[in-house]
């Protein structure tokens, strides 16, 4: 055998469920074998874990893009530790540790999870993504390898995709709840979406959808997320003929509890995502999905099998899918068993951890 792969990350992991696919992966990793080391939020719920699993933590995430202390302590620990690999997670992780890498005999790997904003016109990109001393970019869906590959002067291979896999076993304690408490009705056929209060989650889209809807059908539309009743969408939301169907809950904890209930998952996205975090998570939950065809997402439902996949700022084409779930019960149903086995056998995290130790073994042997 040869000497164990060595790999220094940098990451926040203070947020426990949202950072739980990517957190995995290093534990996974773990127990191949690979001597790790995580500079992070010492306090944070995973930095536990991993001080339980051996894994060493070290308090000092980076707080600014350019911090000369965080830049001399990854330095330093990058030297002392002899590294194969360092890997980089977030704006702040990527403007320090590329630095603090200058003329160090260590790979750097970027992570790369949304498209778009990538251009090799753009001298900033030469700073992160397109500097010449980045060496691989994980990328979480293949639209974002391909935003990378269209760009003049980049080299062929840098960028490989790598799916953050989830695990069902995540969500096998997940109960349902009450829905009567966001004015739903019992026999109501309940379409759920789960997002933040941002323009390329296409919410306008998903709420104008609603007109398209039989005035006497029992589709309810349930939105949960902090700050999706903005002005814009409540003056769509007024002028509905089904604006009584439309239910906002605003931020809440127990937001896997409420796609559990649910019938559907629909996701009206127009761009920038990879493979949404919300969409796998109710395909974990077995809840059947309506989303866009937008890069990344398309590469996670398979249209007519594991779920429905739709125009992008088509309020007709999403009423008319939400239509089919809601006449066609054993369809609905079918998608969402099939979304769950989709999980289970593609996008998993056994298959992230795999992915990522064959990148890692083949970065130390070109050392």
């Amino acid at each position: 055998m040869g000497n164990p792969i060595k790999i220094l990350v940098i990451s926040n992991y203070t947020n426990t469920i949202s950072a739980r696919p990517e957190a995995e992966i290093f534990l996974g990793l773990k127990q191949k074998g690979v001597e790790i080391t995580i500079i992070t939020e010492k306090d944070s719920e995973y930095a536990k874990k991993f001080d339980v699993a051996g894994i060493r933590v070290i308090d000092g995430l980076p707080k600014k893009k350019n911090c000369e202390k965080s830049q001399e302590l990854i330095r330093n620990e990058l030297i002392q530790g002899k590294y194969d690999a360092l890997l980089l997670y977030n704006s702040k992780a990527i403007s320090n540790g590329i630095r603090a890498a200058k003329n160090l005999p260590v790979k750097v790997i970027l992570y790369r999870g949304y498209t778009g904003n990538i251009n090799w016109w753009d001298p900033t990109a030469y700073t992160k993504y397109l500097h010449p001393r980045v060496d691989k970019i994980i990328c979480n869906a293949n639209a974002i390898q391909e935003l990378f590959e269209r760009q003049l002067f980049f080299k062929k291979g840098k960028a490989i995709t790598i799916n953050k896999g989830h695990n069902l076993s995540w969500y096998e304690g997940i109960e349902k709840t009450d829905l009567t408490e966001f004015g739903i009705p019992d026999y109501a056929f309940v379409i759920t979406c789960v997002a933040n209060a941002r323009r390329m989650k296409g919410m306008k889209y998903l709420v104008k959808a609603m007109d398209f809807i039989p005035t006497n059908s029992p589709i309810h539309l349930l939105l949960v997320g902090s700050g999706l009743d903005s002005s814009e969408i409540m003056n769509i939301v007024n002028k509905s003929p089904n604006k009584d169907k439309i239910h906002f809950t605003g931020f809440r904890k127990d937001g896997l509890n409420i796609v559990k209930s649910s019938n559907a998952f629909v996701l009206a996205s127009i761009k920038g995502e990879s493979i949404t975090k919300a969409v796998i998570e109710a395909m974990s939950l077995g809840i059947a999905p309506l989303i866009t065809l937008i890069p990344g997402n398309r590469e996670l439902v398979v249209n007519g099998e594991s779920g429905l996949v739709v125009l992008m700022k088509n309020p007709k084409a999403l009423a008319e899918g939400m239509i089919k779930l809601y006449n066609n019960p054993e369809l609905c149903n079918k998608y969402g068993i099939q979304a769950k086995e989709r999980i289970k056998t593609v996008f998993n995290t056994q298959h992230t951890v795999e992915g990522y130790f064959s990148l890692l073994k083949e970065l130390q042997n070109e050392k």
